[in-house]
């Protein structure tokens, strides 16, 4: 999948801005794609260069003009092309894993600390990701939000968000607990006692 595929998704809501979809990507689209900012405006450029979105620029008042981002029809073709193609599997490249799997080769603390870490970001992103389905819910129970809103797609993903974030939050804790616990057992062995 392609960064132009994220953004002719998130430009399915209506016309934005690059800054209104860097927002957005920070907010819905980061739970299941993730783009800095200068990323997303250098492919806005070429997403109209190749004639998949338009661009019209609104003058304001004391403020920078902004350009106002649509999709085209050609827009929606490549959009629907992608959609359509068959899905390859889900594959896991994740550095912190690595470091997990070879930690017998160093002070296990270390690994403690990056697990440590990603538990926080997983929790933090949890967090957001609730309040974002909390705002979109606006009071509404999930059966009538998933029967009422026009589109569907943006709380669909947010779920998968949410649920990757909880899984990442319950491997963590456990791992944690597993080092914690090898290393209380082995505090306590009797090879690891210095008496006599």
């Amino acid at each position: 999948m392609a960064l132009r595929h994220a953004v002719l998704a998130a430009l399915l809501e209506g016309e934005a801005s690059g800054y209104d979809l860097a927002k957005e990507f920070d907010a819905s689209v980061a739970n299941f794609w993730m783009a800095t900012p200068q990323q997303l405006y250098k492919e806005l450029e070429r997403m109209t260069a190749d004639g998949l979105i338009e661009a019209r620029v609104v003058e304001q008042e004391k403020r920078p003009n902004k350009r106002l981002h649509s999709i085209t029809d050609t827009g929606r073709r490549a959009l629907h092309a992608f959609v359509a193609d068959p899905t390859k599997p889900t594959v896991i490249r994740d550095e912190m894993l690595v470091k997990v799997q070879g930690m017998e080769a160093v002070d296990e603390s270390a690994v403690e600390a990056v697990l440590i870490e990603r538990l926080g970001w997983a929790q933090a992103k949890l967090a957001r990701y609730e309040r974002l389905r909390a705002r979109l819910l606006d009071g509404r129970s999930e059966h009538a939000y998933l029967s009422e809103a026009a589109r569907i797609g943006s709380y669909l993903t947010l779920l998968r968000g949410i649920s990757f974030e909880q899984e990442n939050i319950r491997w963590s804790e456990f791992s944690l607990s597993a080092i914690r616990q090898r290393r209380a057992s082995a505090a306590n062995s009797p090879a690891a006692d210095p008496r006599p």
